[in-house]
């Protein structure tokens, strides 16, 4: 009876391949061109075509029709609905009911410190929340101040600095 230890260990039967030794001759099975096929580019050291490169016709980028409009100022937020700051309020995670970009990151309900947050009114509100953020909802502001919380919209941009 052969122990499993280490020094009997071997990998499944067909599931690992000899590698492919390229330029050792003809007892190699890959001699003559060395997988490399006869003349041109492809068979010349420092040979590299790019990734998009199609041997000359019009590429794949050029071919096909452009169309719409990037704007280059549009400011992507990170969402929070009213839902989750009422969980917060409910579970004691937020303090004097003060709720900041800064406050939510520390919680762990926003992911990226230097994205603009935006509140959204999906949910209800009870608590009494004084909210800072960037940008607010039509009904996220109703919300809160239907149940006596203030809306305060910061102007303070998170700065996308790698060090910071």
């Amino acid at each position: 009876m052969v122990r499993n230890i280490l020094g009997n260990l071997h990998y499944a039967q067909g599931s690992r391949r000899p590698r492919k030794r390229i330029g050792r001759g003809q007892g190699s099975g890959h001699g003559g061109t060395s997988t490399r096929g006869h003349k041109g580019a492809g068979a010349r050291s420092g040979n590299r075509y790019r990734p998009w490169f199609e041997g000359g016709q019009m590429p794949l980028v050029r071919r096909i029709p452009k169309f719409g409009f990037i704007s280059p100022f549009r400011v992507e937020y990170q969402g929070v609905n009213i839902l989750t700051l009422e969980k917060l309020s409910s579970d004691g995670k937020v303090s004097d009911g003060k709720i900041t970009p800064e406050i939510l990151y520390e919680l762990g309900v926003v992911s990226k410190k230097k994205v603009p947050v935006k509140i959204l009114g999906t949910g209800e509100l009870k608590a009494s929340l004084d909210v800072t953020a960037h940008a607010f909802s039509k009904s996220a502001v109703q919300k809160i101040e239907a149940v006596g919380g203030k809306v305060h919209i910061t102007n303070a941009v998170p700065s996308k600095t790698k060090n910071a």
